[in-house]
């Protein structure tokens, strides 16, 4: 018979895993989809909050450009409110995890993680505010959680993944596909698709998806409250580790 404690010591040991400084493919695509889901999930619900997609820097830049010639200052404001947040966020990712590295600490990755969790949590209490002060506080902290967690899972896989940039995926799938195509068209070619990667893609656009379509029904259905669950997959991860020490 196994004992009890031993069910409660393995998600904790696999968390562990999942965020420790030794690193392997396995344990990057693992992450790397529960991240995905959450920026899927999390990016529905800044559509929810804020009518737009937090991770989605691409069309903040061309706001700025359009409202500069428009002279729409307000939608320039909120516009490079957003930018700067995603990439203070992914600075202060890449700060802690070199810290980490410097002093030496086991669970490097665990530390932005836990952030993050942190500031979902803290997202979740954005229905609190009413008019453009929530606006404003929902727009900067989730656009500072998509640019942590897009540096964070960079920083892990060393660039072979980023989790909330999926034009670069969709792009790459395109790539992938394309040398099927000569591959099949062209035999001596010696083109090929990486099979292997493009698995991964796709797996990482589906969860996106799926984590859209949950996060599109959880927070139709609870509001903000349904950070909290996000919340609690990203301290559950981070936690453990931290508390080892």
């Amino acid at each position: 018979m196994i004992a009890p404690h031993r069910h409660i010591r393995r998600p904790i040991i696999s968390a562990r895993v999942l965020v420790g400084h030794r690193r392997s493919a396995g344990s990057d695509f693992a992450l790397a989809r529960i991240l995905a889901f959450i920026a899927g999930a999390a990016n529905a619900g800044g559509f929810f909050a804020l009518g737009q997609y937090t991770s989605h820097m691409t069309g903040y830049l061309s706001q700025v450009a359009d409202s500069l010639i428009g002279g729409r200052l307000v939608v320039l404001g909120s516009a490079l409110l957003a930018i700067s947040s995603f990439v203070a966020g992914a600075a202060l990712s890449s700060l802690l995890i070199n810290w980490a590295r410097s002093r030496k600490f086991r669970e490097l990755y665990a530390i932005p993680l836990a952030l993050q969790g942190f500031l979902l949590a803290c997202f979740s209490t954005g229905g609190i505010l009413s008019g453009p002060v929530g606006h404003l506080f929902a727009l900067a902290c989730l656009c500072f959680i998509m640019g942590m967690q897009n540096a964070t899972i960079t920083k892990i896989s060393y660039a072979r993944v980023r989790t909330t940039h999926a034009t670069g995926m969709v792009t790459d799938i395109g790539i992938e596909c394309g040398r099927a195509l000569c591959g099949a068209v062209f035999p001596g070619s010696g083109v090929s698709a990486d099979r292997a990667k493009l698995r991964i893609l796709l797996t990482l656009v589906g969860t996106f998806v799926l984590g859209g379509i949950v996060g599109a029904a959880g927070y139709a259905a609870l509001g903000f409250l349904f950070s909290l669950p996000l919340a609690a997959v990203l301290l559950g991860l981070s936690v453990p580790s931290l508390l080892r020490g």
